[in-house]
């Protein structure tokens, strides 16, 4: 059965670790990361794009197929089906579907708006027992179309957004979406160490997750973040292990084209890295 996000993410923020969302964008992600998290026994959260939603037929068609293989696989740890970066009208749809947890990415409105907006969806959501995510700030780089110039947040205004009795809170502190440059600053600590202030227990949340170095992670970690979002990391080894299979030929040996073969070592690829994600996080017998 799906979970609301809230109280995973409370007792990681208390117990000083993070839940891990790993986007999906087929079956085989999905299967393979909660796969990993069952193994694990690690609390984990699903996350989809509205890009991915359209791509996989829609948010109904997600719902049934992560909520059948919870059963099939008998899945026991606590798993939530997240919208990432959600509009307004892609949260109010994925709250029809089922989704357990839903994100409203306010942050390209001026703040009174982003108040607003995200009032009506926390009232929606908490009518059926779903957790809310809110943003203010920017995350840098492009996620299906989603822009981010990296605006760093005002911890004022993620004092606002918090109070509005939402469940976890995204805040822009030099994060970005996709691979990191060379040149990258890093995260900045202390605007993360004024916003955890002014918030008090509310669960914080980093995305772009991939490609941050892991003393960066554990510090943010320390300061309050307690969900971390990962997707590029399982776009590339999933692409590499692939294209590795088929280099190497192995599409041509007896039935390897075989789409169950073709996609196999990208689907172990996955779980290899969400294990080493839950490991670093230090999820990994929390559930």
């Amino acid at each position: 059965m799906l979970v609301s996000a809230k109280e995973m993410l409370v007792k990681a923020k208390k117990g000083k670790y993070a839940v891990g969302q790993f986007n999906i964008n087929n079956l085989e992600w999905t299967k393979a990361i909660l796969l990993t998290a069952q193994e694990n026994n690690s609390p984990v959260i699903l996350g989809v794009s509205e890009g991915a939603g359209k791509y996989m037929c829609g948010y109904k068609t997600i719902v049934g197929m992560v909520e059948g293989m919870l059963e099939e696989l008998n899945i026991t740890v606590p798993v939530a089906l997240h919208l990432d970066h959600g509009s307004f009208e892609g949260a109010k749809e994925t709250i029809a579907a089922g989704f357990s947890s839903v994100m409203f990415d306010g942050s390209h409105y001026g703040i009174e708006e982003n108040v607003e907006k995200t009032k009506e969806i926390v009232a929606l959501a908490h009518s059926k027992g779903i957790s809310v995510e809110a943003e203010v700030g920017s995350i840098g780089g492009e996620e299906d179309g989603v822009v981010g110039a990296g605006e760093v947040a005002d911890p004022a205004e993620c004092k606002r957004i918090a109070d509005l009795g939402i469940d976890f809170l995204a805040a822009g502190i030099g994060n970005i979406h996709g691979k990191y440059p060379e040149n990258w600053a890093g995260l900045n600590f202390e605007v993360l160490g004024k916003i955890n202030e002014a918030t008090g227990d509310m669960p914080l949340v980093l995305h772009g997750g991939s490609g941050i170095p892991d003393e960066m992670i554990k510090e943010a970690i320390s300061l309050g973040v307690a969900k971390i979002n990962v997707n590029t990391e399982c776009q590339l080894v999933f692409a590499e292990a692939t294209r590795k299979y088929i280099e190497e030929g192995k599409d041509q040996q007896g039935k390897g084209y075989d789409p169950r073969k073709v996609l196999a070592p990208g689907f172990e690829a996955i779980k290899a890295c969400v294990k080493e994600k839950m490991e670093l996080f230090g999820s990994i017998g929390q559930a």
